[in-house]
């Protein structure tokens, strides 16, 4: 009996009845429950003295470099807005045909005639400037980090962590500096868009660069390749598709940036339409207006990702290149073509006003009537959610039962039994299951009983590091107390733990639900096309668009930030989980099907055991991007890290911002290499098995 329990499992115990005891002395010991103002680091002050040393002395160079980069992109415009919209339209449709056929083409013309007949055309090109002008800076800066990072293991050391602190802090938390430093304007927008995509690029360069086979290294040496020719004719060319891969998600990336360059600089363009709608809480003008940065991002994805393809096709490579001439008669007859008759025909050069269509009257509308003939329903689903699950994850069982909320008051017998209760479930996991699970089951009933925000915060510390020890080595287990050991001493805890408790649910939602969805569409080929353009529009739509709904019809709060992130977070956990399951080892399939499995049995014993890595890749996903709308959500009334970013930004407090950003940021990188290190565990022990 005994031999079920390891070493580690008393190591938990331990930490358990640590955790206990602090709770029971927290009352006697007011640092247990909040950190000691005096012991403070002033980090925010520090900050903000180098900015105002940046500012006073450095300024004239920043304002110079804004001054400069207006060009470019006052250039683009021109040109996209003196061109007539058929003749843009035809050079997208021919981009998009030779990317990926005439399926592609026909929906970028389905896309151009809703940008022209909804009325949004000379805004999309004022967007599209943005994104020509930063997508291709991003990509040489990124691609010259990567080839540095590939060739120096110092450099890459450094660059590392600098991309993780650019993906995972909020764009809001660096905005304050860049205004200060570049003042208001297109170009603010134009340096955030650029900080936020080149980071894809540098990643997909290395790897690119490091999955060249040694062989063809070697076939150039031996060809006499200089080092310039084995770089560019060798190693670029054989990597040109991971690169186009990189130049896919780096100019996804600076698609999202859209809005956030509007309120900072952005001028008649998509992105302040959608902000200008939201402002004014029209649902169907905003969702209009966001449907067109869905399309346009659908669109650049589905071309960059046919041009990646095609470039690990050698026939298709060689037949396009014989035919590049052929191509470039075509696009430029097209443009004549179509220019000329743009000057007889008006509608072509400047659809009329009158000849403009916009449903979103009918959307207020349908949207209004729900609101008006389901509220009792509305209000009874908040409510429940709202009382049962998220105010008990909050301040605990203890803090939240009364005869308002749950109908009754919480007695001592009712707390003995909830511990007695919980306790048996513990042990009959300990024998039954595991004794990681029993363990699991203790702490959650301890967070649920008392709160995750009234947790001691050196209790939490302790849980939190042991984990990431158990799981990822001392390496991580030590990364994550000195991260969340910051996150304390800047006097942010509280405000951490907000944020956590928030993200914890909507993660959890979004990944069971999404799981769901997946293994349903993996075994369904109808509800998989029906998924795929939800999860690309739900993907692709501005995240200020996601939240409009949900206001309108629960009214700002937390619950409202809750479904907000479940809609935003819920996309990879469903792709990534079908994608696990329809990318099994056909051998073991075949194996699981010859010695008789049932379909039950194939999904929970075979399939989904041999798929986990995957999904948990799926949930890493899913932690980052409830993070990222959490961000966003705190502007419906959230009040963890994400909020102070937005106090700091509105009361120009540049220090402040940025240490809550790199709060949520080290929150963001200590769930991303925990759920990688389980996975790659995960992954060993299926190979294993496998073998």
């Amino acid at each position: 009996m005994w031999e079920r329990f390891d070493r580690a499992f008393y190591h938990w115990f331990a930490i358990v009845l640590i955790t206990l005891a602090l709770i029971v002395a927290q009352p006697h010991f007011n640092w247990l429950a909040t950190y000691p103002e005096d012991l403070i680091v002033p980090f925010a002050d520090w900050l903000n003295a180098i900015m105002d040393w940046l500012v006073d002395y450095l300024g004239w160079l920043f304002m110079g470099v804004s001054w400069l980069l207006e060009w470019p992109i006052k250039g683009v415009r021109l040109v996209l807005q003196a061109l007539p919209w058929s003749v843009t339209g035809f050079l997208f449709c021919l981009v998009a045909y030779i990317a990926s056929g005439w399926r592609l083409a026909l929906f970028t013309l389905t896309s151009c005639l809703y940008m022209v007949i909804i009325g949004y055309w000379p805004e999309s090109m004022n967007t599209l400037s943005l994104v020509a002008i930063s997508v291709p800076m991003a990509i040489l800066f990124g691609f010259g980090l990567g080839v540095w990072a590939f060739y120096s293991r110092r450099a890459e050391r450094a660059i590392m962590p600098l991309l993780d602190i650019l993906q995972t802090v909020p764009a809001f938390a660096y905005l304050l500096l860049i205004l200060m430093l570049f003042g208001f304007g297109t170009v603010v927008g134009l340096i955030a868009s650029v900080l936020y995509s080149f980071p894809p690029m540098v990643r997909n360069t290395i790897v690119g660069l490091r999955r060249v086979p040694a062989e063809v290294i070697e076939s150039g040496l031996m060809s006499g390749a200089t080092g310039r020719q084995l770089f560019w004719q060798v190693r670029v060319s054989n990597a040109k598709r991971q690169l186009l891969l990189g130049v896919n998600q780096a100019t996804m990336a600076s698609l999202s940036m859209v809005i956030i360059a509007s309120i900072i600089g952005g001028t008649a363009d998509i992105g302040w339409e959608v902000l200008s709608q939201i402002r004014k809480a029209q649902f169907g003008e905003s969702l209009l207006a966001g449907l067109v940065i869905a399309l346009m991002a659908m669109v650049i994805d589905r071309v960059t990702s046919g041009l990646a393809t095609q470039s690990g096709d050698y026939e298709k490579r060689n037949r396009s290149q014989s035919l590049r001439h052929y191509k470039v008669l075509i696009a430029c007859c097209g443009f004549v073509a179509f220019y000329v008759l743009a000057k007889f025909i008006p509608a072509l050069e400047v659809w009329p006003r009158e000849l403009e269509f916009s449903p979103a009257r009918g959307m207020n509308e349908s949207l209004t009537y729900l609101i008006v003939n389901f509220r009792t329903e509305i209000e009874t689903i908040k409510t429940l959610a709202f009382f049962f699950v998220m105010l008990p994850t909050k301040i605990g069982l203890q803090g939240s039962v009364s005869p308002f909320t749950w109908g009754f008051e919480l007695q001592t017998w009712h707390s003995l039994s909830y511990a007695a209760g919980m306790t048996l479930i513990g042990a009959f996991c300990a024998y039954r299951v595991n004794t990681h699970v029993a363990i699991f089951v203790l702490l959650f009933a301890i967070f649920f009983y008392f709160g995750l925000t009234k947790m001691p915060w050196p209790a939490l510390l302790l849980i939190y590091s042991f984990a990431a020890w158990r799981i990822g080595g001392t390496r991580l287990g030590l990364g994550t107390f000195f991260g969340l050991g910051f996150i304390v001493v800047t006097g942010i805890w509280p405000e951490a733990m907000l944020s956590v408790y928030l993200c914890s649910i909507a993660v959890i939602i979004s990944f069971i639900l999404g799981a769901g969805l997946g293994i349903w569409a993996a075994g369904n080929d109808t509800v998989s096309a029906i998924l795929r353009p939800i999860n690309d529009t739900l993907q692709t739509m501005p995240l200020f668009v996601i939240l409009i709904p949900f206001v309108m019809i629960f009214k700002i709060g937390e619950f409202t930030a809750l479904l907000a992130i479940v809609a935003y977070a819920i996309v990879p956990a469903i792709r990534y989980t079908e994608h696990g399951l329809r990318n099994l080892p056909e051998g073991v399939i075949e194996a699981a099907q010859m010695m008789g499995c049932s379909n039950r049995q194939m999904l929970w014993s075979v399939k989904i055991p041999l798929a986990l890595p995957v999904m948990m890749l799926g949930l890493n996903q899913t932690i980052m991007y409830g993070i990222a709308m959490l961000v966003i959500a705190a502007l419906v009334g959230t009040n963890g890290l994400e909020q102070i970013v937005y106090i700091g930004l509105s009361d120009g407090n540049f220090g402040v911002g940025l240490i809550a950003g790199m709060g949520l940021a080290i929150i963001a990188m200590i769930a991303d290499r925990t759920t990688q290190a389980w996975s790659r565990k995960r992954q060993s022990i299926v190979e294993v098995r496998i073998w």
